[in-house]
């Protein structure tokens, strides 16, 4: 399986917490950018995906103007004959009705929202542009629009934020029937707005896992599985597109700071728009070939992810062959031996009780 990303770097506002590649007020160069996916799309002329995610930054800035050209390009350019799902992110204050139905027409299937929160002080606090009834109208803008699979990002661990809070932008969101939820624990990245300038009120590591713990709870209660470390989804409407990485498939990515994985190589554009602009083809950096071993070990942690499915380690030794899976199956067996893994025959999962210290754990799945 294939999957093709697309990486839209504008936005309005930089966000307190964010740490994407993300340009506020460079709007003006969407139609330039536009042409540029087009140019370095060519280098993969009729290359097969299986699944379209457009992220960000702030896809919803492309409009009902440039979305459509931007997918007829891509469409033309690449086979997506087999497209099981095309995603595009947007942000309810550039979310509109007209956006969605131009979205639907033109092949989106599939629409993730920043929501955040439904709470008012804690989007401020974020630093994000939109309120609430904003948020609740981009949901139900969506499916009015004819959205069958519709997710929405959280944030645990706003400034100000507590249980009563939290679960009323949860009951919000089930109750505007979406499919999907994405829960991200907050933290505090290097060259954020949040980490020069760290806000008040911010929950204590352990009120944010209380926080998590609670969440996760609930949203089982509501009918959503808890596939992936961060991501919740009713039967059927998990994020393909995401699971593709999990599962340690291949993927292109266009666009500044886009990353790509494609036969064993790992590399990635350079994260500057006027380069890119200037010279799409030319961007490519940390370049990177990824030995059997190496590759079968970063499958194997990227699969633990999903918190149901595991891996299964037979499975990888036959792909990658036995020698080149002897050090992984070893860590494997240390980590289930030390209660840090579940391990049934050949099959490993993470227990649920280690999920908000993972961390550690996949690191020692990499190496010893």
């Amino acid at each position: 399986m294939t999957g093709l990303y697309i990486h839209v770097p504008f936005c309005i506002k930089k966000c307190g917490y964010c740490d994407f590649y993300s340009l506020p007020d460079k709007t003006g160069l969407i139609s330039e950018y536009v042409e540029a996916i087009k140019q370095e799309a060519c280098r993969y002329h009729r290359l097969e995906c299986d699944t379209l995610y457009i992220g960000g930054g702030t896809p919803s800035l492309l409009g009902t103007k440039y979305l459509p050209s931007l997918l007829s390009g891509l469409y033309q350019t690449f086979d997506l004959r087999k497209e099981t799902e095309a995603t595009i992110e947007v942000n309810p204050d550039s979310a509109s009705f007209d956006f969605f139905k131009t979205a639907k027409m033109k092949g989106i299937s599939r629409i993730s929202i920043g929501v955040q929160s439904l709470i008012n002080a804690e989007l401020k606090a974020a630093g994000r542009i939109h309120d609430a009834k904003q948020a609740a109208n981009a949901v139900m803008e969506a499916r009015r629009a004819g959205f069958e699979s519709i997710s929405a990002d959280l944030i645990i661990g706003l400034p100000g934020q507590d249980w009563r809070s939290l679960r009323f932008s949860l009951d919000s969101l089930t109750g505007l029937n979406i499919q999907h939820l994405s829960l991200y624990c907050l933290s505090i990245e290097q060259d954020t707005p949040f980490a020069t300038n760290r806000p008040q009120g911010l929950p204590s590591d352990n009120v944010q896992a209380e926080l998590y713990e609670q969440s996760v709870d609930f949203l089982e209660h509501h009918g959503f599985i808890h596939y992936e470390i961060s991501n919740f989804a009713q039967p059927g409407f998990e994020c393909q597109h995401n699971l593709n990485y999990w599962r340690g498939g291949e993927y292109v990515g266009l666009g500044p700071a886009a990353a790509s994985h494609l036969k064993c190589k790992r590399y990635k554009n350079k994260a500057d728009l006027e380069a890119y602009l200037k010279n799409p083809l030319g961007q490519i950096t940390e370049e990177e070939t990824l030995a059997p071993a190496e590759k079968s070990a970063e499958e194997a942690m990227l699969r633990l992810r999903l918190l149901e499915e595991g891996l299964d380690i037979d499975e990888i030794s036959k792909r990658f062959g036995e020698t080149n899976t002897e050090a992984l199956t070893r860590r494997l067996v240390r980590l289930a031996a030390g209660g840090l893994l579940l391990r049934k025959g050949s099959k490993y999962r993470l227990p649920a009780e280690k999920v908000l210290v993972s961390n550690p754990i996949l690191a020692a799945v990499l190496r010893d």
